[in-house]
């Protein structure tokens, strides 16, 4: 990996500092089911770009795309340095037992017993974890563009995303308005099998298991005092379930404190921004978040108070697909972040920092034997270096 060159502090004057890198030998990826091919691409590649092998192990439930993957690789004639391997969690924790570095995305439980694994053998890992994203709606906000992105936000990949709009606050000015808008978007949507026609919008979850889960949180806010202003059930057939609009929910419901992975939302009224700020940022989570406004100064200001990796303003989503910009979550959301420039290829690598001196002398200063005069010197040096003030520096 190329070397990067160093200033010079005024205690170094003498040295040629830089940090060189080199790739970790082995990088393990663990990926998830929601998105196969592009969650496993997006962490491989730059380790491989790095110049570290990657051994990569996707969902028991996806493997196919990824096995796809790396069959390409091979046939393609590229070094052997990219191999696959399927199975459940033992397979998993295969991998984290002989890799060098292992990067995994998927839920908050399974991320803490990876994390406690790779310490017990002081291997680094990266996590991008479970997310309870929020959507602050403000009373200036594009409502028609809000609504639009809420629905989206939420129901894409029938809400089975990482950084799925899980929770919507509203301020009391505008809520009556975004909830009509986004009752009247929902039902419109197309639910059943996906085709090439494009005639349908939400698809299945990925599994009876997940559907559950689903299941119970609506039921949750439903018992606890909440509504289902459109959908709420599960369909008769299949692993489909209604896209639905909640309101009348807080935070004593599992839909507003638990991440559900599923085709719902529940909208919140708040009273203004700081109490949409105070619950947003009342979650154990902190992957991503949006605001909405039509002041980008406002929509920043309250931006910057919530306590996540990333803020969309105006879109939901968005910094997914902004390699440039490290994608990390806050609190149990996840360690470090993939993507960032240079960062997403550095994370996957070792460094080491070299001095070398500019003139060599047959000693140094602070070398033994000590003498008065080189020690009195020496001193003053570090005085005027270190001190905060002149009076310090020259005393």
């Amino acid at each position: 990996m190329p070397t990067a060159a160093l200033g010079h502090s005024a205690i170094a004057l003498n040295k040629h500092q830089r940090v060189s890198y080199r790739p970790y030998p082995l990088v393990g990826v663990i990926t998830p089911w929601n998105f196969p091919l592009a969650l496993a691409m997006m962490d491989a590649l730059p380790a491989l770009i790095a110049g570290a092998a990657v051994v990569l192990k996707p969902s028991e439930f996806t493997p196919l795309a990824t096995n796809a993957a790396v069959a390409g690789w091979a046939e393609i004639g590229a070094p052997d340095v990219f191999r696959g391997v399927t199975g459940s969690a033992a397979t998993g924790a295969a991998v984290v037992d002989m890799v060098d570095f292992i990067q995994f995305t998927g839920s908050t439980r399974t991320g803490r017993d990876i994390a406690v694994r790779a310490a017990k053998r002081l291997v680094p890992c990266g996590l991008e974890l479970g997310g309870k994203d929020a959507m602050i709606v403000l009373d200036d906000a594009d409502l028609e563009r809000a609504a639009a992105g809420a629905v989206w936000g939420s129901m894409f990949n029938s809400g089975q995303a990482c950084v799925s709009v899980e929770r919507v606050y509203v301020e009391a000015p505008v809520y009556q308005r975004f909830v009509a808008l986004v009752v009247d978007k929902v039902q419109a949507l197309r639910q059943g099998v996906p085709d090439h026609s494009c005639g349908v919008d939400v698809g299945a979850m990925v599994s009876d298991r997940q559907l559950a889960i689903v299941e119970q949180h609506v039921r949750d806010a439903l018992e606890r005092g909440a509504k289902a202003l459109t959908g709420g059930h599960r369909a008769p057939h299949g692993t489909f379930f209604e896209p639905t609009v909640l309101v009348d929910v807080d935070h004593t419901m599992t839909c507003m404190t638990e991440e559900t992975f599923g085709p719902t939302m529940p909208i919140m009224k708040v009273a203004d921004a700081d109490e949409a700020v105070r619950l947003a940022n009342d979650s154990r989570y902190g992957l991503s978040a949006s605001v909405w406004s039509r002041s980008t100064a406002r929509a920043d200001q309250v931006a910057r108070q919530l306590d996540v990796g990333a803020v969309n303003i105006n879109d939901v989503m968005a910094n997914l697909l902004a390699l440039p910009l490290p994608h990390s979550g806050w609190k149990q959301s996840g360690l470090g972040a993939r993507n960032g420039g240079a960062h997403g290829l550095l994370k996957f690598c070792r460094c080491t920092a070299t001095t070398a001196n500019r003139i060599s002398f047959r000693s140094e200063p602070h070398w033994y034997p000590y003498r008065r005069f080189t020690s009195a010197l020496l001193r003053r040096l570090l005085r005027i270096v270190g001190a905060r003030d002149l009076r310090r520096r020259f005393r």
